[in-house]
């Protein structure tokens, strides 16, 4: 069994929860993802979550990826898993088997 935390960062997702919970996967909030670009501060926390996920020997997702900007952003920063728009808006699960049949979705990486 595995256990992500979800909206790293905000609500009830603390670095206590890091220390208590057996995590596997660490999911960047899009709050931080969004204006990665242009805030440092954004910038600054997403860099941590990823070198502090590294150090853990946790996966992290970053949540939100809308543009080739974010996601080249978060790959400098050694982010390796995304989720969001730029790869596909949400979608059912025959949908999502015929995607991967037809590889439609390698051209977003």
């Amino acid at each position: 069994m595995q256990f992500a935390l979800d909206d790293f960062g905000t609500g009830y997702s603390s670095l206590t929860r890091l220390k208590q919970l057996p995590i596997d996967e660490l999911k960047i909030d899009q709050s931080f993802v969004r204006d990665i670009t242009t805030n440092a501060n954004s910038r600054a926390i997403a860099s941590s979550v990823i070198t502090l996920s590294a150090a853990m020997g946790i996966n992290v997702v970053a949540e939100g990826v809308e543009t080739q900007a974010h996601r080249r952003a978060l790959k400098d920063m050694g982010c390796q898993l995304y989720q969001g728009y730029l790869f596909s808006r949400p979608i059912g699960a025959d949908a999502l088997v015929e995607m991967l049949r037809s590889r439609r979705w390698s051209a977003a990486m």
